[in-house]
């Protein structure tokens, strides 16, 4: 199968996970979450699971909810959401996840923390045996960003990871996340210790959140030539 395919499949097969026990609906960003959010819908009406509500972790996840007929409210409404399916960058050993491509990761971890149950789902490029081929996306608040970037650079440096991260930028100017923060984008290359990194990312006065999700992914449908795969953590 090609990408497209395998995020069509995996898609699908989250879908069928929404039954007569889940009521409530994290609904993940990016274009394999986007092909969840249309087989939800169609699922829905397939199987006569009304009354069902989601919780969108950006905007651009809630205009597509919206165009497909989901019944979206917002995560104080939700209180715990019973499923959460979203994308990934990267799906390394144990499920530990790399996020934020789509500039989306404060508010999906806020979803997926107040998750009973989140399940990952990717293509199978997206499988890695290691996790930092693909840059860490670091949210930071716009005040003071240059002077975070020097904590950042020297937090990662303690950690193992020589990089310089960059500013992510949009029509000319940074790139502005839906929270009205920034992104540094880490080139990282391998993260040996992810709760390492994780633990000082999250000491740096600045830093909002980082793409780095761990522990927090019951189980990964992966799409492959040979079908879905389910890994569990």
């Amino acid at each position: 199968m090609t990408p497209e395919e395998q995020k069509r499949a995996v898609g699908e097969a989250a879908a069928l996970l929404v039954d007569e026990t889940v009521f409530t609906i994290g609904l993940g960003s990016g274009s394999t979450a986007a092909c969840f959010i249309e087989a939800l819908a169609r699922r829905l009406k397939a199987a006569d699971l009304s009354h069902r509500t989601c919780v969108a972790t950006s905007l651009g996840a809630a205009g597509l909810a919206r165009s497909v007929g989901l019944t979206l409210v917002d995560l104080d409404q939700a209180g715990m959401i019973d499923l959460t399916v979203d994308g990934a960058d990267e799906v390394g050993p144990d499920l530990a996840l790399i996020k934020g491509a789509g500039g989306a990761l404060l508010r999906e971890k806020l979803v997926w923390e107040a998750s009973r149950r989140c399940v990952v789902i990717a293509d199978a490029a997206k499988r890695v045996e290691m996790l930092g081929r693909f840059p860490l996306s670091i949210e930071v608040v716009p005040f003071g960003h240059t002077t975070t970037l020097r904590r950042i650079t020297s937090g990662l440096a303690d950690c193992g990871v020589a990089c310089t991260p960059t500013l992510r930028l949009r029509n000319g100017g940074p790139f502005t996340t839906d929270g009205g923060n920034y992104i540094y984008d880490a080139p990282c290359g391998a993260i040996l210790d992810p709760p390492g990194v994780e633990a000082a990312l999250k000491s740096i006065t600045g830093v909002v959140e980082h793409g780095l999700f761990i522990g927090l992914a019951e189980h990964a449908l992966i799409g492959t030539d040979e079908g879905v795969v389910t890994l569990t953590r």
